[in-house]
């Protein structure tokens, strides 16, 4: 964005400060009007002809421009992927301190990757795998979803869990029984 001195035209297409157009006018003119104002001349659509320039504070301007970046950029979050790594004959209790991590990342709003790895003859058996991390899934379904069933790639065996479930929460009470219908 070019300011005051910067702008090369020769005629431009003006704003005043309370955003009224003024019109095409040479741009000594618009820079007097600026400078008898207190006020900077920015050009605001430099690829018109003439290009269209407003008088403002151009200080004031980019503290609000970048003050509304901030907030753009705090309401949005991040999505991160967070790993879990498991093998074949893994310890319960591990197991457990892993579930409890892949939960605690999956409340947290971030997506699982889960991984279980083969070494040497363990690859003969990859259905011993593939129950862990289908009894993984099953109990983190109340905080996630698999994205896709397990993958087997080289000697891993991957799956991806989202955060959500597809169980959708009952909150629904149970009506109450009348006295009419207990007679019957």
């Amino acid at each position: 964005m070019k300011v005051n001195r910067e702008i090369r035209a020769s005629k431009v297409r003006l704003i005043n400060h309370e955003g009224e157009q003024v019109g095409i006018v040479p741009i000594q003119e618009a820079m007097q009007m600026a400078d008898e104002i207190g006020l900077d001349l920015v050009e605001i659509v430099p690829g018109s002809t003439p290009p269209v320039c407003k008088i403002m504070n151009f200080g004031k301007f980019r503290y609000d421009q970048s003050k509304k970046e901030k907030e753009n950029k705090k309401a949005q979050h991040q999505i991160k992927i967070k790993e879990v790594k498991l093998k074949p004959n893994i310890d319960p209790h591990d197991l457990e301190t892993k579930i409890r991590h892949a939960r605690s990342f999956l409340e947290h709003g971030d997506k699982v990757k889960v991984t279980c790895m083969f070494r040497g003859r363990e690859m003969m058996h990859t259905e011993i795998g593939e129950k862990l991390v289908q009894k993984l899934c099953a109990d983190l379904e109340d905080v996630g979803t698999a994205e896709s069933p397990p993958k087997i790639m080289g000697r891993l065996l991957l799956v991806v869990l989202a955060p959500g479930s597809k169980k959708k929460k009952e909150t629904a009470k149970p009506t109450p029984v009348s006295q009419t219908e207990k007679k019957s």
